[in-house]
C-alpha cells in the first residue's frame, strides 16, 4: 500500500502544471492529534418535509434556489479523508472547522489547517477540499478554497496554486491525482438516517 502511495506520488512531482512535493504517505506527521468527531450533533441542518420541497412556495426566480448554509458545506467536507491518515477525517484532525467555512450569494470560501507547517499534501488537502464541492454543490457558486493564515511554511504557493483555474482543471485531469482525490471522497456522504422515506 506504501509503495503504490509512493508511486502515485513520484508521478505527481513529474505533473508540470501544478507543483506537488513527492512525499511517502505518513511521513508529515506519523502521530497526528486526533481530536472527537463532533458527531451529528455538530452541525443542525435545516430540513423540509416532502410537501414543502414539491410545493412551488415562491413566484420569483431568484428566489427559487434553495440556499446553501456554511453548515451544510462543513457538513459534506467533514468527513473527507486525510491523504496521510486515511482512516481519519478532516474534522478528527481539525484541518475543517466549521467556524472556518463563509458563504454568500455567489461563493463559497474554506479555510483549512494542516496539521503540520510542513504538510506535504496541503495541496493535495487543498484539491479534495474544492474537487468534492464543486462536485456537490451548484455551478453558480465559485468555491476558494486556502490554507488558513500563518497554519503552512509554504501557504502563498500553496493558495496561489488553488486559486488558480487552469493549474486546478489540469490537477484534476492527471490521471494519479485524480485516483487520490476520488479516494479521499469515497464514502463521505453520510445522509441522516431518519430523513430516508420508509
Amino acid at each position: 500500500r506504501g509503495g503504490r502511495a509512493q508511486a502515485s506520488a513520484q508521478a505527481l512531482a513529474h505533473q508540470p502544471t501544478l507543483s506537488i512535493h513527492t512525499f511517502t504517505m505518513g511521513d508529515d506527521n506519523p502521530n497526528p492529534v486526533i481530536y472527537e468527531a463532533a458527531g451529528g450533533d455538530a452541525v443542525v441542518l435545516k430540513h423540509r418535509a416532502l410537501n414543502d420541497l414539491l410545493s412551488g412556495d415562491s413566484t420569483d426566480a431568484e428566489s427559487d434556489y434553495d440556499e446553501v448554509t456554511a453548515s451544510e458545506v462543513y457538513e459534506s467536507l467533514r468527513y473527507l479523508s486525510d491523504p496521510e491518515h486515511p482512516n481519519l477525517s478532516l474534522e478528527q484532525l481539525k484541518v475543517v472547522q466549521p467556524g472556518h467555512v463563509w458563504v454568500d450569494d455567489t461563493r463559497i470560501f474554506i479555510r483549512f489547517t494542516p496539521t503540520v507547517p510542513t504538510c506535504s499534501v496541503a495541496t493535495l488537502i487543498g484539491l479534495t477540499i474544492k474537487a468534492k464541492l464543486q462536485r456537490s454543490l451548484p455551478r453558480r457558486y465559485k468555491v476558494d478554497v486556502e490554507i488558513f493564515p500563518g497554519t503552512h511554511n509554504q501557504e502563498d504557493q500553496v493558495n496561489k496554486q488553488l486559486n488558480d483555474k487552469e493549474r486546478v482543471a489540469a490537477a484534476l485531469e492527471n490521471p494519479a491525482l485524480r485516483s487520490l482525490i476520488n479516494n479521499g471522497i469515497a464514502g463521505t456522504d453520510r445522509p441522516d438516517l431518519s430523513l430516508l422515506l420508509a
